[in-house]
């Protein structure tokens, strides 16, 4: 027999995203939720994250809305020193498990289904009982649309002899011998957290192998602070993009500018980029990185074998006692661009550079105080998600003509201001009339704002993303 149940809004995953949607229906209306979820609590991919991942951009402005992460202080010790706390996956996997017994649940608008597949037409079935549902809904809320992956369920897309010892970096903690070297594979976010978790549990860096298929920009995190003492630091790292792009002559002149500027940040200087994932850094963890000495630039791995590593452009050795790390999952799977408003189908998308929790908050509320699904998606554009370095024209393009559109639209700035998973606008709101360097930043970034975005029009053309 089917269990037939009723909600507005039918949200598929119980994630990050899910959560900071739900969060906005709940809280600025008195419609109703229902969660389907696959696994056994909140919190998405952090319930499998590996036991040492921190957030990469501060406590501050992750979340929900309605409760605060952070805990408003700035870390003592460690490679985020002097910065605000970034929580570890421990700490956001409460938060979510609090968030849906204390807040969600208590509403009596909302329903939770974990152990949950969603098959179709408003169909669902337990994992555990095989027990059938159906639910009759206003609104479908795909928030798995971007099929995230990570370590400890991911299948490398490469061959691996039975021999090699090869793990995900979710098994790290568990080595308790020591071993004659670590292969780290991969360059990406989950990559630099292996290296640094090696590097700071006292294994010599030239005993670590670090294969790079591909080296990254990075953003320096001491630019993302929300705080008012980093004022200079965030949003002067915005003037100085704004001006970097206006006076740049090229794609690649435009990123060294951007890199002198600190706004940008890379592993080797002799290197040129050709990646860009948003991954943020601090100082104190690059120059832990760049103790690594043994980078190899030889493309991605197509085989391990018991004594060398077959890559794309030539082979290095190895043995079968080196620990070889596998950090390839890459955190998006599907990086294509739909419309987020289709009928009656919401797909929640970035609609700012890096920013996934947001964005949901941001798309619940324009699906509360719009009709027209024309004017949402004009409100609610897509800032696609970067992959290679010049992915980055067309994803700052799109956030700036984002915020151009909302800071036209009446009470949406008000809303932004407000908000606590907007990072920024209230730094900027609150600068006082008599605060003259700061009102410069702004000045600044005021004065560049056009021609950058000239600029980055031209660099489109040119990119063919027109």
């Amino acid at each position: 027999m089917t269990t037939q149940l009723t909600t507005d809004y039918l949200i598929i995953g119980a994630g990050a995203s899910a959560m900071a949607f739900a969060d906005i229906i709940i809280s600025e209306s008195n419609a109703t939720v229902l969660f389907v979820d696959t696994r056994h609590k909140p919190g998405g991919h952090w319930n499998d994250a590996y036991s040492f991942v921190t957030l990469h951009q501060p406590s501050a402005f992750y979340g929900v809305s309605s409760k605060e992460l952070s805990k408003g202080t700035k870390d003592k010790v460690g490679l985020n020193k002097g910065m605000n706390g970034l929580a570890s996956g421990a700490e956001i996997n409460a938060y979510y498990d609090d968030l849906m017994r204390e807040t969600f649940l208590p509403s009596g608008r909302v329903q939770y289904f974990p152990k949950c597949r969603y098959t179709e037409d408003g169909k669902f079935v337990s994992l555990l009982t095989g027990d059938e549902f159906s639910v009759s809904y206003k609104k479908l809320v795909d928030t798995t649309y971007y099929n995230t992956t990570i370590p400890s369920t991911h299948t490398p897309g490469f061959d691996i002899d039975s021999s090699v010892r090869f793990m995900p970096l979710n098994d790290l903690p568990s080595i308790n011998s020591p071993v004659p070297g670590y292969t780290v594979i991969g360059g990406g976010k989950t990559g630099i957290d292996a290296c640094l978790w090696l590097l700071e549990n006292g294994i010599e860096p030239d005993n670590i192998t670090w294969i790079m298929p591909r080296d990254a920009w990075f953003l320096d995190r001491k630019n993302t602070q929300p705080t008012p003492d980093f004022f200079f630091d965030a949003i002067g790292a915005q003037a100085d993009q704004m001006e970097a792009i206006a006076e740049s002559e090229s794609i690649d002149d435009m990123f060294a500018r951007l890199e002198k500027a600190g706004v940008f940040l890379r592993l080797d200087e002799s290197v040129w980029p050709k990646m860009f994932h948003g991954a943020t850094i601090s100082a104190l963890e690059l120059e832990q990185l760049r103790r690594i000495k043994n980078v190899v630039r030889k493309g991605r791995v197509e085989r391990i074998e018991p004594h060398h590593i077959v890559l794309q452009e030539g082979d290095i050795p190895t043995t079968t006692d080196i620990v070889h790390v596998d950090c390839t999952a890459s955190a998006i799977s599907n990086l294509d661009i739909s419309p987020i408003f289709a009928g009656n189908k919401i797909s929640p998308q970035t609609v700012r550079s890096y920013q996934p929790v947001f964005s949901a908050a941001f798309v619940a509320h324009i699906e509360l105080q719009y009709d027209d699904i024309e004017k949402k998606n004009k409100l609610c554009k897509v800032v696609p998600l970067p992959n290679h370095d010049s992915d980055w024209v067309e994803l700052t393009y799109r956030n700036l003509m984002n915020q151009y559109f909302w800071s036209k639209e009446p009470g949406l700035k008000d809303w932004l201001k407000n908000n606590r998973l907007d990072g920024f606008m209230r730094l900027v709101a609150s600068v006082k009339f008599y605060e003259f360097e700061k009102l410069k930043v702004l000045n600044r970034m005021r004065k560049a704002a056009k021609p950058a975005i000239a600029k980055l029009k031209q660099y489109r053309a040119s990119l063919g993303t027109e």
